[in-house]
């Protein structure tokens, strides 16, 4: 055996974490053949191999899927993780000890007292594993190799999905691709999806937050987007115009905080909502002002689809208009200036379809195409541009604010109701607490957002549509298979080690969490589907 016991773990973890495959970088994608290549050390998959699978994820990136398939068996197990990293900037002088897990370690140790006191217990109990990717998420990653091992070695009567996957700090491309692989796997072997198992890590609620979390679901995450396309004047004539970041600050205002978009579930709040960004697409400087600004704001959501998001942001997109209005009105008439035009709020589908009507289909189509090309932009640049150069088409529409959607959507979801993820839950806190004395709380929503977005989608929810026609990428560099997702309907479970500070220079892994009790859960997880009520 090479991967089941706590020192073959903590070898095979920093072995994984010493790959670099920060997210956009050449490592994550050759980091997808480096996990074939370790798949391939199994005597099952060297007689299997083309159970291993490659998911087109885009610009080189290649999600991964292994199945352990048991002959006579149709319920099956997806183990979901993702392999790529954030950025290591913040290591400056030590970056090249970001993925070398044990000398980072040592080297902390050493420089203790310039580190955060937070971490500095932490280093000196020699209790935790540091380095970039120990904790979010290889280690998940390394779990679910030692269970495929033991399954294929130990001939369980279970089938299980390894499913690993890049992008997921930005866009996750890599799980959005391995959906169709996930609908295709599973009609090809006649597989019953039981329970889709990530093993994202136990994150904090709060600073200095030691309890152990297991999660029921994820919380979603969605961004409503505004330009603000105003009209432009000299800066010695401001009222003969409106300046597109007058505009911008009546809704930004609005939108920051805004608790009509806060949702309450099994006692969870969702975080408030706040702007990500805040372009002004002039290029230059001038003492002309700004004609169009965009914003970016982040809203949670749990039980709310694009819909209901949409309708909330139009409904505010209005009121902040009309203050915008009234108060600017007031300013043209206290400077004795007649107001000679009304603040629009259109959403994006409607300015596609005015412009199509104006320009034809065609010359539209001309228009985005061109926009795409420039690959130096990335999804929501561009999103933000192509609702830019309609507008410049339709100048006629101005002052107006355009709403969109711009990437990344994560749908929330949630199996806190299902018999079997309650009844994994009370086995796994059953088991920490009387093999380690560690006390488990549920989470209902996973708040670090997770892949997990993408599976068990609600079967009858046509909410995405509004994301569809709002989103101006939508099927040219961005597409989310809801109707695919649709046919994965299996519950959700997150159960993983504990760790803290994840995207942080002093990230780190718990070590008894991740190699001794963690491992031990999920196999009792696992080993607790055997039963002949769970079995073909």
């Amino acid at each position: 055996m090479k991967w089941q016991y706590e020192q073959q773990l903590k070898d095979l973890l920093c072995e994984i974490v010493s790959q670099d495959s920060r997210t956009g970088t050449d490592g994550e994608i050759a980091f997808s053949t480096k996990i074939k290549d370790k798949l391939m050390e199994l005597d099952y998959f060297q007689n299997h191999e083309e159970h291993i699978q490659f998911h087109n994820a885009g610009k080189g990136r290649k999600a991964v899927t292994a199945l352990y398939k048991k002959e006579n068996v149709k319920k099956t197990v997806v183990l979901i993780s993702h392999f790529d990293t954030v950025h290591t900037e913040e290591f400056g002088a030590i970056g090249d000890l970001a993925f070398m897990p044990q000398q980072l370690t040592e080297r902390f140790k050493e420089m203790i007292d310039s580190l955060p006191e937070s971490a500095q217990a932490d280093i000196a109990s020699d209790e935790y594993l540091f380095g970039r990717g120990t904790m979010d998420m290889k280690m998940g990653l390394v779990l679910h190799l030692h269970l495929l091992e033991a399954a294929s070695i130990e001939n369980w009567p279970i089938n299980l999905i390894l499913l690993t996957v890049p992008d997921e700090e930005v866009g996750s491309s890599g799980m959005l691709a391995a959906v169709n692989g996930l609908v295709d796997i599973r009609d090809r072997f006649n597989l019953e999806y039981a329970l889709f198992l990530n093993s994202e890590p136990s994150f904090s609620m709060h600073p200095q937050d030691e309890q152990y979390y297991i999660y029921s679901g994820t919380i979603g995450k969605i961004m409503p987007s505004a330009l603000f396309y105003g009209r432009e004047t000299h800066a010695g004539e401001p009222l003969s115009g409106i300046n597109a970041h007058y505009m911008a600050s009546f809704l930004t205002r609005k939108m920051e905080f805004n608790p009509e978009f806060e949702e309450t579930v099994y006692g969870e709040r969702t975080p408030l909502p706040i702007t990500l960004k805040n372009n002004d697409l002039k290029s230059d400087y001038s003492t002309q002002t700004s004609n169009h600004v965009a914003a970016l704001y982040n809203v949670f959501l749990m039980k709310q689809n694009a819909t209901d998001i949409m309708n909330t942001f139009h409904q505010v997109a209005l009121d902040a208009m009309s203050e915008c209005q009234r108060e600017y009105e007031a300013i043209c008439k206290r400077e004795n200036i007649e107001l000679n035009f009304k603040l629009d709020v259109l959403e994006y589908h409607e300015l596609l379809s005015y412009a199509q009507d104006k320009l034809g289909a065609e010359k539209v189509e001309g228009i985005k195409q061109k926009i795409m090309s420039q690959v130096e932009l990335d999804e929501r640049e561009i999103s933000i541009e192509i609702c830019d150069q309609l507008m410049a088409h339709c100048q006629e529409l101005a002052p107006a604010t355009i709403l969109f959607y711009a990437p990344p959507y994560y749908p929330a979801i949630n199996s806190t109701e299902d018999s079997l993820v309650q009844d994994k839950i009370s086995l796994t806190r059953q088991a920490l607490q009387n093999e380690f004395g560690v006390k488990a709380k549920q989470i209902h929503y996973f708040n670090g957002i997770s892949d997990l977005s993408y599976v068990n989608y609600d079967k009858h929810d046509v909410g995405w549509k509004a994301y569809q026609n709002n989103s101006p990428v939508w099927n040219y560099l961005y597409t989310i298979p809801f109707k695919k997702m649709q046919e994965l309907q299996a519950p959700v479970l997150n159960i993983g080690p504990f760790g803290k500070d994840a995207h942080k220079l002093t990230e780190r892994l718990h070590k008894k969490s991740a190699f001794v009790q963690t491992p031990l859960v999920l196999r009792k997880v696992l080993e607790s589907m055997f039963e002949k009520s769970y079995l073909v």
